[in-house]
């Protein structure tokens, strides 16, 4: 898979090793920043971010901030984008098994770089599932986007 990763300078120094991780489970890696520790807005990573997914230049995202709760607001504001917020190994895959989700949100001052890894390859390792259950309540989200819920 195509897998774009960002991050905000909170997350920059854990990027690094997550960039080195997606590579060995052998995937393609496109870095959309930052490089380096110059503060930088979160909205504006995630924009490029779900760029590259909602325009099929990339299958997949990994967004790394302080937390991944701000990355994942950000990123969920773009159609098309199902992110979630995991720092444990069971949320990383059944996020893609159960909802489909194509960005996956990780706090570098929540979890270490051995946990972050392991979020990575449970999440790049998973797929979703073909259970009705599943593809209905994911179909509920699709319709959902861009609209107004009352």
């Amino acid at each position: 898979m195509r897998i774009v990763i960002g991050s905000d300078h909170a997350g920059w120094p854990m990027k690094a090793s997550i960039v080195q991780c997606v590579r060995a489970l052998g995937h393609e890696v496109v870095d959309v920043g930052c490089h380096n520790e110059s503060p930088v807005d979160f909205p504006d990573i995630a924009r490029t971010l779900t760029g590259a997914i909602t325009s099929g230049d990339a299958d997949r995202g990994i967004m790394v901030c302080g937390t991944g709760v701000g990355a994942c607001i950000a990123a969920n504001k773009v159609s098309g984008i199902r992110a979630a917020v995991c720092h444990d190994v069971h949320s990383a895959h059944q996020c893609i098994e159960h909802d489909d989700v194509n960005v996956i949100c990780i706090g570098a001052q929540i979890v270490g770089p051995w946990l972050a890894n392991d979020l990575v390859t449970a999440y790049l390792n998973a797929h979703f599932s073909t259970d009705a259950d599943f593809l209905r309540r994911v179909e509920k989200l699709r319709q959902m986007d861009g609209s107004a819920v009352s």
